[in-house]
Parts: C-alpha cells; sequence; structure tokens
C-alpha cells in the first residue's frame, strides 16, 4: 500500500498534476478571545495561507442570533480581521488578485454571498474600511457536509484551480478560483 501511494505520488509530480497539502498551525488566542489559526495551502505551484479568529457558536445560530446576515460587510472571523496571502496572481470571479496580502471579507445575505477582498492590511475586524477594497465576487451558498461549531475556512483543490470554502453552523459558501 505504502509503495502504491508513493508511486502514484511520483507519477503526479513527474507529470506535473497539482498536489496540494494542507497545513494549520495555531496562533495565541486573538484580542477579543477567540483561538487564531493560521491555515497554509499549495495549490497549482502558488502557496496561499489565510490566518483568522476562529468564533464559536455556543449555541447561537449565525445570521439570526450572532452576524445578523443583513447585507452588511462582516469580517469573517473573530478578533483582528482576516488575512490572506498569495504568492501567485489569482482570479476570484472577474477579480484578479496580484501576488499579496489582503483581508477578507464576505457580505452574508440569505440568498447569497459575496466575497471581498480588501487592500487595507493589519486592523482590527470592524469597522470595515470603506473605500480600500480590491474587488468583491458572487460565492455560492449550500449546505456544511458537516456542521461547523467554528467558523473554518478551507481550499478544496479542483481540476481547474480550487475552491474557497467557509463552513459555519450548517451553512458553507463557495467559490472557486484559478491561480496564474
Amino acid at each position: 500500500m505504502k509503495r502504491t501511494v508513493l508511486a502514484l505520488a511520483i507519477t503526479a509530480v513527474a507529470f506535473g498534476a497539482a498536489v496540494s497539502a494542507q497545513k494549520t498551525t495555531p496562533l495565541k488566542t486573538g484580542g477579543g478571545g477567540s483561538p487564531h489559526v493560521r491555515t497554509e495551502w499549495t495549490i497549482d505551484g502558488g502557496n496561499l495561507s489565510i490566518e483568522y479568529g476562529r468564533p464559536s457558536l455556543k449555541g447561537r445560530t449565525p445570521g439570526k442570533d450572532i452576524d445578523p446576515y443583513d447585507g452588511r460587510e462582516w469580517r469573517t472571523g473573530a478578533d483582528e480581521a482576516t488575512t490572506f496571502k498569495t504568492d501567485k496572481m489569482l482570479m476570484f470571479g472577474s477579480v484578479h488578485v496580484p501576488a499579496g496580502t489582503y483581508t477578507l471579507y464576505t457580505i452574508p445575505t440569505g440568498g447569497t454571498w459575496h466575497l471581498v477582498i480588501s487592500k487595507k492590511t493589519g486592523q482590527w475586524g470592524i469597522p470595515y474600511p470603506k473605500g480600500e477594497d480590491l474587488g468583491r465576487a458572487p460565492m455560492t451558498l449550500g449546505k456544511a457536509p458537516a456542521a461547523a461549531e467554528q467558523l473554518t475556512f478551507s481550499i478544496e483543490d479542483t481540476p481547474k484551480g480550487a475552491t474557497l470554502h467557509i463552513d459555519w453552523g450548517t451553512t458553507r459558501a463557495s467559490i472557486p478560483f484559478t491561480v496564474g
């Protein structure tokens, strides 16, 4: 079995297949008390990371009891703003994202979410920095594969790039993107 897995990995690398790995590093507790993590991926030769606070539901319902889905920009995390880094150009919908560091927000509403990529970095999660958007792109909503007590960002490698997922409670907001 080990030889088969190793042979498949060597074959994938030899033929240029995209190989991705996720690494999550716990960080210090944020200024507001939520645990923070940095999660890193390699997708199609690009190194990506998201550093964010992970609020817990604690019996509350997202969009109702906590962070109402009322069309306002949401810091999409807890405490300090969520930081997104890439060393390759990315494309989320029609938004070109050059290599660099950004802050991620979302605009959640009942039926649709939008990913907001902000050029302003290093700030507390609120207030939202108006006029600093790099761009906005629509996300699709679905049911999370498992209920997420804590907010969770993940990236799923796909044949045509990858998909960014944000899971909280039973909601999953997703957006595909390409690298390069």
